[in-house]
């Protein structure tokens, strides 16, 4: 059971180090998504 708790805290700081490079790449997906979606309009 420590090992499941253990891992899931390093998951838990990996996640806290590294959340605005996840929201970075969401950004780019979301813009690049909209940019899909306004080109097929024109």
């Amino acid at each position: 059971m420590e090992t499941i708790q253990d891992g899931y805290r390093g998951l838990s700081v990996l996640f806290n180090l590294n959340w605005d490079r996840l929201f970075y790449l969401a950004t780019i997906f979301g813009a690049l998504m909209v940019g899909a979606f306004v080109g097929s309009l024109l």
